[in-house]
């Protein structure tokens, strides 16, 4: 009897240990002093109350991959670094097509790299939300299919097998989607959004979802760019900490700057794929309004709104869209065009182009020099000075927008589980507890229940708004120009409420190390000609390089 004791007892002891050894890579720490000496940082944007999240565990979301991560090591990742790092799609393609790269391989070094970086404390992005669990079973079925979807899908311009990460605020069937805000926590079981049906369709693998401005920086407006309650403080790798990470989709400039996607997909309203792209270094287009659904995305306005591909080049970016591209009969605004002959009009020049100049901006020394440059590379150059335009209304346009199109979303797209319905609803729950759930306050969300304003008066200020986007941007058609050339997302706004679409490509870097773009403003479906213009840049200086931490 004492033998069969003794054993039971070593053997419940032996699997008591084996529980204790698996590894928690993700340990919160006293982050007290590090905060205290944000406190110094010159803008007060940056003066953070919390860095890391208060609510995500990330051992919980890498706990699918225990086994499989188990047998892939360093060396295995240090072997495909060469391959992967900054490499474009078809490149990884053709290396697949080699036989040197699998899917499977493809996404494991993503899941191992996110894990190692974002499980260190001196190097943690906080860009990450959410894991697709069955990412690594799908991609041994991209591995095993290739061969027969060769001909249906031409591999080295094509998603299939490439792993993408969406801004979380984009639907998906088996990941929650929460836009950073706890009060959407619950929203798990959910149907893909509409570009993601078309990118699963075209078989990009989604790897998981990343952080944002919660609620798409329309929620508490003194807060930083970046910082969600279920995601934590996103940080941008060209300078932890220092620098801004850019919003709204800051999780998708940062994580695709980080190289932990292939590519990654943001939203933008004014300025939220623009603004991240530029200060991360990584190319963001924000479509025509419509050229892209907005289905299945949580909105801050049905007149703005849309999704865009952020990548490390023009022709993933190029890529990325394509695969995203249909008519949506549930979105009014959504249209279909032909998809263009980008590839066979890639010359790599910018002779003969005729791009606007922005005579304010050329005060800026490193705009002034890039503009130089394109004249010296054939351009004609046309120097612009812009109208005075008026901007009243702006805020209440979102305002009124969001008041109607958020119980629409919350009505038709979420989690039965979910209890909000309206936006009055969120500040009342984050009220409860609003230490965790709105630490910086939420007086933008207040602002739209105080809203009086009318449908028909808000009819009245999108039609003027509209009109003095385009008074602004006249010059295009005036002048017959190709593209205005902007910096970041200095006039975001305004491409927004024309409706026109920007295309942002790292132009410099500032003496401090932050990352600074080119942005170009085209006519409506002009998405092409922006493209060819944004390569042959892209060629003529060959700007962007990685975070230095992060290689």
């Amino acid at each position: 009897m004492k033998k069969i004791l003794l054993l039971v007892f070593t053997v419940t002891i032996f699997f008591s240990c084996q529980q204790k050894e698996t590894k928690q890579y993700f340990k919160k720490y006293d982050e007290t002093a590090e905060l205290e000496a944000q406190q110094n940082h010159e803008k007060s944007e940056m003066k953070f109350k919390l860095i890391q999240s208060k609510y995500l565990d990330m051992n919980e979301v890498f706990k699918p991959f225990e086994k499989d991560l188990a047998t892939f090591s360093e060396e295995n990742y240090e072997s495909l670094k060469s391959l992967i790092l900054e490499k474009d799609i078809p490149s990884l393609q053709k290396s697949v097509k080699k036989g040197e790269l699998t899917y499977e391989n493809l996404t494991k070094f993503y899941l191992y790299r996110i894990r190692k970086f974002e499980s260190d404390s001196s190097l943690y992005l906080n860009s990450i939300i959410a894991l697709n669990p069955n990412v690594i079973k799908e991609a041994k079925e991209k591995d095993i299919n290739r061969d027969q979807e060769i001909d249906k899908i031409f591999t080295d311009i094509s998603v299939y097998g490439m792993p993408i990460l969406l801004k979380d605020n984009i639907n998906t069937k088996n990941m929650p989607t929460t836009a950073g805000a706890i009060a959407l926590a619950e929203n798990k079981n959910t149907e893909d959004a509409f570009i993601v049906q078309k990118l699963k369709e075209n078989g990009a693998l989604i790897l998981g979802k990343v952080n944002l401005s919660e609620w798409a920086y329309f929620f508490c407006g003194d807060c930083p760019l970046g910082y969600s309650a279920v995601g934590g403080q996103t940080l941008n790798p060209y300078g932890r900490k220092v620098f801004e990470t850019g919003g709204s989709s800051a999780g998708s400039g940062v994580s695709v700057a980080a190289n932990f996607a292939v590519a990654a997909i943001g939203t933008e309203t004014s300025g939220s794929i623009t603004s991240p792209s530029s200060q991360n270094s990584v190319v963001g287009l924000k479509p025509t309004t419509g050229l892209l659904s907005r289905s299945g995305i949580v909105p801050i306005s049905s007149t703005l709104d849309t999704p865009g591909p952020m990548t490390k080049n023009i022709i993933d970016n190029y890529i990325l869209l394509n695969a995203m591209l249909g008519k949506d009969e549930n979105d009014k605004s959504s249209f279909e065009i032909e998809q263009n002959s980008f590839f066979e009009d890639l010359e790599g020049t910018l002779k003969g182009k005729r791009l606007g100049v922005l005579k304010p901006l050329l005060t800026d020394s490193i705009y002034a020099l890039t503009i130089e440059k394109i004249r010296n590379a054939g351009a004609e150059i046309i120097e612009i000075t812009p109208p005075e335009i008026s901007f009243d209304g702006f805020l209440t346009l979102l305002n009124i927008d969001m008041k109607y199109d958020l119980p629409k979303y919350l009505y038709n797209n979420v989690d039965k589980n979910v209890e909000i319905k309206s936006v009055k609803d969120v500040i009342d729950f984050n009220l409860k507890d609003s230490i965790l759930r709105s630490p910086y306050g939420q007086n933008l969300f207040e602002g739209i229940v105080n809203d009086s304003t009318t449908i028909v008066e808000t009819g009245v200020i999108k039609y003027k708004l509209a009109s003095e986007g385009k008074k602004y941007l006249k010059a295009l058609e005036k002048e017959n120009l190709d593209a205005i050339l902007s910096i970041n997302n200095y006039h975001s706004g305004i491409a927004a409420v024309s409706q026109y679409p920007t295309l942002t490509v790292p132009m410099s870097y500032k003496k401090t190390g932050e990352p600074i773009s080119l942005t170009l403003i085209g006519l409506p479906k002009t998405e092409g000609k922006l493209y060819i213009i944004g390569y042959a840049f892209e060629q003529l200086t060959k700007t962007r390089k990685m975070p230095k931490n992060y290689q």
